[in-house]
C-alpha cells in the first residue's frame, strides 16, 4: 500500500537553508514580495529568486500554482519550488499551493519554508494529498522511498497539531486510490475483505459476511450480481465506535471488484477500467480508516458489498426475477445495471440491524451521471434537504465537486415490470435519475439518506487539483468533514 510522505513541523532555522541538499520550497506573494525566509533565498542564489518574482513567468502563475529552479547556484539544494501565495491565503489557495509542490517533489528531501504564513497545515495536506505513486505493480525501475516533509514556520507545534488529523485524512484518501487503482486479478472479493480486516489494528470492529449469511439474511439481489463468477460474494461491516450511545451514521458502498456487464457484456473497448467499479465501497473503507486514525468522537459504520459481475453457467439472465431482502421482486432488464441491486439489499441491512441517524451511499453507478456532469461533479440524489445541503456544503469547503440532481416520483413510471414489482433500469432516459428512484425503494421513509454517484470522479484519465490521473479518493475528504462537522460529539 502506498505510505502519505511524513511530514514534521519545525522552527525556522535561516542558517539550515544553504546546506539542505534535498528540495527546496519557498512562497512568494503575488505582488512578488518576499518575507525572510524567501529574502535568504534571494540572497544565496545573488538575486535569483527577486529577478523571478519580477519575471513574466511568475506573472502568468495564479495564485498556487509553483515552478521549479532546478540546480541554484549557491545552495546544495537540487532544486527550488517556488509558490505563489499569499501570507493570509484562502483556505483552498493553501492547499493548491501545498499540491503545486506535492507535484513537483522529487525522492529527494524536501524542505518548506513556511516562515509566518496562514494556514500551514492545509498546505501540508495539499503536498501530501498529491505526492501521491501507485507503483503496486512496477517492476525493474524501483524509485527510491521518497524523501520526508520538512515544514519551517513560526509556529511549528501550533502547525503540527491541526495538521495531525487532515494528514489523517490524507492516509485515508490514499487507501481509498490503492483500493480503486488496483487491477481485479489482484484486488478480489477476497483480497478487498482482507485488506479491511486489517482496519481492525485501528479499533474498527470488522465482520465479513460469506455468502451462506447473506443467503440466509435473503440478499438475493446483492447474490444474483455475482453468480456467474468463481469469486465469492460478501458484506464487510466496519464499525468505529467514538461517540457516546448514540445511533451511528452509516455509509454504504459499492464494490463490483470488476465489472464486465454480466451477460450484458460491455463493448471490449475501455472495459479494463472497469477496476474501478467497487470505487463506492473504496471511499467507505477510506473514511473509516480516516475516522480510525483521527479518533472521531462519532459513531459511524461503514457497509461494503463485494461482487464480481462476470458471464458464466450460472450468471444472472436478462429477464430472470430475484428478491430481495426488503421483500420486493425485481426483474433484470440488463444485468450491466447491477451496482443498484447490490446496494438495494446492503441499504436494507444496513437500516434494518443499525437504525442509523443518516445514511449516505456512494457507487460508480451510472453513465449517465458522466454525460450529464463530467468528470468534474459528483452527483447528488437526496430525501432530506437537511443531510443534503450539509455533505454539499462538505464537499465544497474539501473542494471536492457535488451537484444536486431530482428525484421525483414522476419518474417512476420508467421503473413499471409487467412482471415483477419493478424493473432494475427504466430505460436511456433520465439513466442516472431513475437509478437513484430504484435506491430510494429500499430507503425507509424516515431515514435521512444521500445517494452519490461517483461514476465521473472516482477515477479520472487526467490529473486533478490534488491526485494524478487514476483513482482520485473523491469523498474521503468531504464525508470525513461532513462527520466531523455534523455527528460528533
Amino acid at each position: 500500500m502506498t505510505t502519505p510522505v511524513s511530514v514534521q513541523f519545525a522552527a525556522t532555522d535561516l542558517d539550515a537553508i544553504s546546506a539542505h541538499t534535498g528540495q527546496v520550497a519557498v512562497f512568494v506573494e503575488a505582488s512578488g514580495k518576499l518575507d525572510q525566509t524567501a529574502r535568504r533565498i534571494n540572497r544565496l542564489t545573488k538575486g535569483a529568486l527577486e529577478r523571478f518574482a519580477e519575471s513574466e513567468t511568475f506573472a502568468d502563475l495564479s495564485v498556487g500554482q509553483a515552478h521549479v529552479l532546478s540546480f541554484p547556484a549557491g545552495m546544495d539544494a537540487t532544486a527550488v519550488i517556488v509558490a505563489k501565495l499569499d501570507r493570509k491565503p484562502t483556505t483552498e489557495d493553501a492547499r493548491k499551493a501545498g499540491s503545486a509542490i506535492g507535484k513537483a517533489k522529487s525522492s529527494d528531501s524536501l524542505l518548506v519554508l513556511g516562515g509566518n504564513i496562514h494556514k500551514a497545515a492545509e498546505i501540508a495536506q495539499g503536498i501530501a494529498l498529491r505526492a501521491y505513486d501507485y507503483r503496486d505493480h512496477k517492476t525493474g525501475d524501483e524509485k527510491p522511498a521518497p524523501g520526508g516533509v520538512v515544514f519551517m514556520c513560526s509556529r511549528p507545534e501550533e502547525a503540527g497539531a491541526e495538521a495531525r488529523d487532515l494528514l489523517s485524512v490524507v492516509d485515508g484518501v490514499f487507501f481509498t486510490r490503492d483500493l480503486t487503482n488496483a487491477p481485479a486479478n489482484h484486488l478480489t472479493t477476497t483480497e478487498f475483505a482482507n485488506q479491511l480486516a486489517e482496519l481492525a489494528k485501528l479499533g474498527v470492529e470488522v465482520e465479513i459476511l460469506e455468502e451462506d449469511a447473506l443467503e440466509a439474511l435473503g440478499m438475493r439481489t446483492l447474490l444474483s450480481v455475482g453468480q456467474g463468477s468463481d469469486s465469492p460474494s460478501k458484506v464487510v461491516v466496519m464499525q468505529w465506535k467514538g461517540g457516546k450511545d448514540e445511533a451511528p451514521f452509516a455509509l454504504v458502498g459499492k464494490g463490483v471488484v470488476f465489472d464486465t456487464g454480466g451477460i450484458s457484456l460491455k463493448p471490449a473497448a475501455g472495459m479494463e477500467d472497469m477496476t474501478m467499479d467497487m470505487g463506492g465501497a473504496g471511499v467507505v473503507s477510506g473514511v473509516m480508516k480516516a475516522v480510525a486514525l483521527r479518533k472521531a468522537e462519532a459513531n459511524v459504520v461503514g457497509l461494503v458489498g463485494l461482487v464480481e459481475n462476470m458471464p458464466g453457467p450460472n450468471a444472472t439472465r436478462p429477464g430472470d426475477v430475484v428478491t430481495s431482502m426488503k421483500g420486493d421482486t425485481v426483474e433484470i432488464i440488463n444485468t450491466d445495471a447491477e451496482g443498484r441491486l447490490v446496494l438495494a439489499d446492503v441499504l436494507w441491512y444496513a437500516q434494518e440491524r443499525f437504525k442509523p441517524v443518516g445514511m449516505i451511499n456512494l457507487a460508480t453507478l451510472t453513465g449517465a451521471i458522466i454525460i450529464g456532469l463530467g468528470h468534474e461533479k459528483a452527483g447528488v440524489f437526496s430525501n432530506d434537504d437537511d443531510l443534503c445541503n450539509a455533505f454539499l456544503a462538505a464537499a465544497d469547503a474539501e473542494s471536492e465537486g457535488a451537484w444536486r440532481m431530482p428525484l421525483d416520483p414522476a419518474y417512476d413510471k420508467q421503473l413499471k415490470s409487467r412482471i415483477a414489482d419493478m424493473k432494475n433500469v427504466g430505460g436511456r432516459a433520465a439513466g442516472s435519475i431513475t437509478a437513484g428512484q430504484f435506491l430510494q425503494r429500499f430507503v425507509q421513509d424516515d431515514m435521512p439518506w444521500c445517494h452519490l454517484d461517483i461514476a465521473g470522479v472516482a477515477s479520472v484519465a487526467a490529473e486533478t487539483s490534488f491526485a494524478p490521473k487514476g483513482a482520485t479518493g473523491w469523498g474521503v475528504r468531504a464525508l470525513n468533514r461532513l462527520i466531523a462537522d455534523k455527528y460528533e460529539a
